[in-house]
């Protein structure tokens, strides 16, 4: 009996992962407006706040440091961290088509509204990451509470 590409489940998880990448994607632009600022009214207060850069590794690991310390705080082994590689991708790949190097860190904060923010602090971009659910954003909220 032969598969056709529709039935193959090995030829089907590609499209499956590229298309969820893809919402990823739309879903991170459309959500970036939605974050309360103080011309809304409210002035958030951050509760923990971390500047980190991303880097890759040559087996496709990511480690992630502190930008003021220089420690690490976490290294993504790969095919882990899907969220965390997908949102973080997606902000570098904007600084490429900025021609902006990757010598700014990213910083992630908790405010204390239980708002998860990622900002791209190159170009500005700030991501709402609690619009991506819980489990989404606690993948974020673990590097602020990682020891420096």
């Amino acid at each position: 009996m032969s598969q056709t590409i529709e039935t193959h489940p090995i030829l089907r998880r590609p499209a499956l992962v590229c298309g969820s990448l893809i919402a990823g994607v739309l879903a991170l632009v459309l959500a970036t407006p939605l974050l309360p600022s103080a011309r809304d009214g409210v002035v958030p207060v951050a509760v923990a706040q971390r500047d980190l850069f991303f880097g890759d590794r040559a087996d496709g690991g990511v480690v992630i440091t502190e930008a003021r310390s220089g420690q690490q705080v976490a290294v993504l082994q790969p095919g882990e961290g899907g969220f965390v590689r997908g949102t973080v991708r997606s902000l570098v790949r904007e600084r490429k088509r900025e021609d902006i190097g990757s010598a700014i860190p990213f910083r992630l904060t908790a405010w204390h509204t239980g708002q998860v923010t990622l900002e791209d602090q190159a170009t500005g971009r700030k991501l709402d990451l609690t619009g991506f659910g819980q489990t989404n954003a606690e993948a974020f909220v673990r590097l602020l509470a990682t020891k420096e």
